[in-house]
């Protein structure tokens, strides 16, 4: 499965917990329920993985931590605030970089509806 039709699971799984949880509450408690879908739907989903970085050489373990990560493909950043913010694509941007990843979501359950709270990263290796 691509990013792609990875990407149109996650975001479907998103929508089923948005709709059964609403807005207003921890950032968690979206965190383990959209593992839970995504794992219904037969999906790997690794959750809060640490992440190594390297400057010049040096090498930081556990330097972040990707909320979860779909099919060893699709990093997922989950978010509870008033609204998306360019440091938030950012983040999820060196995220991708780091990692060597594609493409990634970044997921705002605050939002009143997801499709509002939904922005597509894309890194151009």
């Amino acid at each position: 499965m691509n990013e792609n039709e990875l990407s149109n699971k996650i975001i479907a799984a998103a929508i089923e917990v948005h709709r059964n949880l609403g807005p207003g509450l921890l950032e968690s408690v979206y965190q383990q329920c959209l593992q839970y879908e995504l794992e219904n739907h037969g999906l790997e989903c690794g959750v809060e993985l640490p992440m190594t970085a390297t400057y010049k050489g040096k090498v930081f373990d556990s330097a972040f931590r990707l909320d979860l990560l779909v099919e060893r493909k699709v990093i997922v950043e989950l978010k509870v605030v008033e609204r998306i913010l360019p440091v938030h694509e950012a983040q999820l941007l060196s995220y991708l970089r780091l990692t060597g990843k594609r493409l990634g979501l970044l997921i705002n359950f605050h939002a009143p509806m997801i499709k509002t709270g939904l922005k597509r990263i894309v890194n151009n290796l």
